[in-house]
């Protein structure tokens, strides 16, 4: 592992919007007033450029295709190659407005020539391969989709340390890709052997956010890859704490709904909340990269790149605020409520093992579930398109059963200790006073957050209206400095930060 004292440095990220940014990271984040040995003691990971997975793989919102999503359909052999050129092309035009016409351009461009003409060549060999037909394409995909994703962190990493060079700063670039490099090694492994050189007082590393593990990293974690590999680095080296550097403020609730104005930056909070936070799709932390950061007791700081002298909110594993309040108000478009209504479940404890089992067979994600005597219903995050097999599938296993889907918004009030008694009430009377219908109400005895579904037309207005009652409202915020917390029931702990 890398030349260091546990505890005496910290681990970074930098987010695909921030290091576009080159001049605001490098000022803001990387370099700054920092002289001499305050240049170092830190470990940075780097996202890919601003759209730039999207190009290589899929948009992440939208879902136009990629690289990958044209290769894998192998409808046509010139979009991909179409698409992968435009990619180069695309990141040769960033290198250009980066460096402008100096010595490290041509490094970079260099650097770029050689994986794209790799990973073109590996592509259209691979096609000539399957189409022989002993081969079949759909065995390599995930090996396809994890070397274009690499590509990304590879030019933004290897870009941030010319910029840093030419700066003075002894960066160092950590390559944990894989790429050309036949030895198969776990994750952790292979980020023990990219930093095992390094003497974090005189080095500053800049890792790049794709690591190379067995299963993939982007199959195991989806898009949130880079974090994982933040945190194991966090988890591994020790890191005093660990900071996410990102375009804004994880903010009371999304300034673009409620309005800059009325938001504002969340202080501090716990690692339950952000587990939440995750899970409604919201770019805190991912899950996965949450839960080994509590699991180590490493503090997690997250930052907006663009206002530095703001500490941001810090993110711990114990923290509970002194008085019960809502600290986020959060909602997720888009859900897929799915209705199971059977009679014959009454008394019977195998029906929604076998129910999730079959969504386990398909590209679906469950949010959250409720269920009575006899329905039950999965919240689902998917595409519209996955939901029309799944009930198919679920209706030929269950054909005696009433299923049907519609689609709702999930809208939480979070907190780490939203406990004031009258909360759920309160909050309750702020939709109905929106004119809000509720669909239905969701609250556990461990109390962290209060969720409502709504229509899916209402959920911005059911955000606004809880972030002005919950937030906003002066009287509740003074009722709740006022009011005893009340603690959930104590429920026997077995490793409760397992999540």
């Amino acid at each position: 592992m890398a030349n260091c004292e546990p505890g005496a440095h910290t681990v970074e990220k930098i987010g695909g919007t921030s290091i576009s940014n080159a001049a605001a990271v490098i000022e803001n984040v990387l370099v700054g007033g920092r002289k001499t040995s305050a240049l170092y003691n830190r470990i940075f990971v780097v996202s890919a450029y601003s759209g730039m997975t999207d190009r290589l793989l899929e948009h992440k919102k939208t879902g136009k295709p990629g690289v990958y999503a044209l290769f894998a359909s192998a409808s046509s052999q010139s979009a991909w190659v179409e698409a992968i050129v435009e990619v180069h092309l695309a990141m040769k035009r960033l290198n250009a407005e980066i460096f402008g016409d100096s010595s490290e351009r041509r490094v970079a461009d260099e650097f770029v020539n050689d994986r794209f003409e790799g990973v073109s060549n590996c592509l259209l060999d691979l096609q000539r391969l399957c189409s022989y037909g002993h081969f079949r394409l759909e065995d390599h995909l995930i090996a396809v989709r994890e070397i274009l994703a690499a590509q990304g962190e590879a030019h933004s990493a290897h870009n941030t340390v010319l910029l840093l060079r030419k700066l003075g700063v002894e960066a160092i670039f950590v390559d944990t890709t894989g790429w050309r490099d036949e030895t198969e090694m776990s994750l952790d492994a292979r980020i023990g052997t990219a930093l095992s050189a390094i003497d974090l007082g005189k080095q500053l590393p800049i890792v790049t956010g794709y690591s190379r593990c067995p299963g993939g990293l982007v199959r195991l974690y989806g898009r949130g890859y880079t974090e994982v590999t933040f945190a194991r680095i966090a988890v591994l080296t020790g890191a005093k704490e660990a900071i996410i550097h990102k375009e804004f403020h994880l903010s009371t609730a999304d300034p673009k709904i409620v309005g800059v104005e009325r938001v504002r930056a969340v202080g501090r909070t716990n690692y339950e909340v952000a587990s939440k936070l995750s899970n409604l799709e919201l770019e805190a932390i991912h899950s996965a990269a949450s839960k080994d950061l509590r699991h180590a007791n490493i503090p997690l700081r997250v930052k907006n790149t663009f206002d530095p002298q703001n500490d941001g909110t810090f993110i711990t594993r114990d923290y509970v605020s002194d008085s019960p309040q809502a600290e986020i108000i959060a909602g997720l478009r888009g859900v897929h409520a799915l209705y199971f209504l059977k009679p014959e479940t009454v008394g019977v404890d195998d029906y929604d093992a076998d129910i999730l089992k079959t969504l386990k067979s398909y590209d679906v994600r469950v949010i959250m579930k409720a269920s009575n005597a006899i329905t039950i219903i999965h919240y689902l995050a998917a595409a519209p398109e996955a939901i029309v097999p799944v009930v198919k599938a679920l209706e030929e296993d269950f054909p005696t059963a009433n299923i049907a889907t519609r689609k709702v918004s999930i809208v939480s009030a979070i907190g780490s200790a939203p406990n004031l008694q009258s909360l759920a009430a309160i909050a309750a009377q702020a939709l109905a006073d929106a004119c809000i219908e509720v669909l239905g109400v969701h609250q556990l005895m461990r109390n962290v957050d209060i969720t409502f579904i709504v229509d899916e037309l209402h959920s911005d207005d059911a955000v606004r209206a809880l972030h002005g009652t919950l937030i906003e409202d002066p009287r509740l915020r003074l009722a709740a400095q006022r009011s005893p917390r009340v603690d959930a029931p104590r429920l026997r702990r077995t490793r409760m930060d397992d999540g």
